[in-house]
């Protein structure tokens, strides 16, 4: 018993349900991570392309994500995901629509403003470092990767992890398309067992344990970084 709220409810089938909501919490997150920072790195490098189709291609990807809710885009998705995958996949394939819409729609989401993020770092490279690659005799795509893209993610760590805790947080709106993370188990559990309360006090102290901790570790990246 703590502050009125009564948690001797709770069984191991429910401790199970919540960690399986919290793998698909981080299953979506880390998939979004991977897929933010490779396919975001490449929409930077279009965005400082001299190539003009690229740059506004890129730039209009980014500012259409940006400026939209993510939880409309999960339902978008999820309206047009489970349509694709039925004309792609053969007949009778099982397959979590509701996660795979998840995953898709998180990592184009957050794409974009890890292309920001990546944008910055790169110019953030002083053209010293440039010109030295130049005069190495590295072509420009050498030169991204193996001079500039290093230095602009070390720029850019405590940045980037700082967006991941946000993607961690904002997991939660998988609700929107009824797919059970973290979040909605926690809630499932408290509506199923008129817990709702004790639910919700359990689910941010988790929410705040797991942010709180990886900000720390986000403060002290410079010190061992640099």
């Amino acid at each position: 018993m703590m502050l009125g709220l009564d948690f001797d409810f709770l069984t191991r089938t429910s401790g199970e349900a919540m960690l399986h909501g919290m793998l698909v919490s981080l299953q979506v997150a880390g998939t979004a991570l991977a897929v933010g920072l490779v396919w975001g790195t490449l929409l930077a490098i279009a965005r400082l392309s001299p190539i003009k189709v690229l740059s506004w291609t890129s730039a209009l990807y980014v500012n259409f994500f940006r400026s939209i809710p993510l939880a409309m885009v999960l339902l978008g998705f999820y309206l047009v995901v489970p349509q694709i995958l039925k004309d792609l996949l053969p007949k009778g394939t099982q397959l979590d629509t509701r996660l795979m819409s998840a995953l898709v729609g998180f990592s184009l989401f957050e794409s974009a403003y890890y292309a920001e993020i990546m944008r910055a770092g790169i110019q953030s490279v002083s053209k010293g470092q440039v010109a030295a690659a130049k005069a190495l005799g590295l072509k420009p795509y050498q030169a991204m990767q193996s001079v500039i893209l290093p230095q602009a993610v070390r720029n850019m760590l405590p940045l980037l992890l700082t967006q991941l805790i946000v993607l961690f947080q904002d997991t939660s709106l998988v609700y929107v398309i009824a797919l059970a993370d973290f979040f909605t188990s926690a809630e499932g559990i408290g509506e199923r067992d008129g817990r709702i309360e004790e639910m919700m006090v359990l689910a941010g102290l988790v929410y705040l344990i797991v942010c709180f901790g990886a900000s720390k570790l986000v403060d002290r990246l410079p010190k061992t970084v640099h």
